[in-house]
């Protein structure tokens, strides 16, 4: 009886975890739920808790400082992707960043929107169309932040400026551990 109570556990567990992101159509990349976790925190937020006003798109528009564990042998890069999947239209991308050297272990408080950035990665596009971190903007109501940090077999080859349609492909056959950390917003 209690394996039959596991086995459902772990099918719900499965199902919520492939509905909490992916590439903004439901889907989620093939490997997601084979690899390895890295936790992923941020000094400003717990888990499943508000993010500061200070982080929502505004005047300062200033990401919040993220913080992770030591990613798999054999890393080569990291991504990470920020997103809303309470958007009334769909899922709405806040922030793609990508090929972050592999040793990097934090993202500081307001990341530069420069496309290239000093250490190597790239800022790429959000679905206001700007390069860079946009905050938390809800039309209304309580909405969830997803920040998902990807570890990954090989320096990704885009252009600076990709989609997050375009990192997500790129990282398909290539993910090696993956983090996520969840934030709420209300206006």
């Amino acid at each position: 009886m209690r394996s039959i109570y596991a086995i459902m556990l772990l099918t719900v567990l499965v199902t919520l975890l492939a509905a909490c992101g992916g590439k903004g159509d439901g889907t989620t990349l093939e490997e997601e739920s084979t690899v390895p976790v890295i936790a992923i925190t941020s000094p400003a937020f717990l888990s499943g808790e508000p993010i500061p006003a200070k982080y929502a798109k505004g005047r300062e528009t200033l990401s919040p400082p993220l913080e992770w564990g030591q990613p798999p042998e054999g890393t080569q890069s990291l991504a990470l992707i920020c997103d809303d999947p309470d958007a009334p239209g769909g899922t709405w991308v806040h922030w793609v960043i990508y090929n972050l050297p592999p040793t990097t272990r934090s993202l500081p408080e307001g990341v530069s929107r420069d496309v290239d950035l000093a250490d190597g990665s790239h800022n790429g596009k959000n679905s206001w169309g700007n390069i860079g971190y946009d905050g938390p903007s809800p039309p209304g109501g309580t909405h969830r932040y997803y920040f998902k940090l990807y570890a990954i077999d090989t320096m990704l080859d885009l252009d600076s400026g990709a989609t997050k349609k375009e990192v997500l492909e790129a990282i398909e056959g290539h993910l090696l551990a993956r983090g996520e950390l969840m934030g709420t917003y209300k206006k």
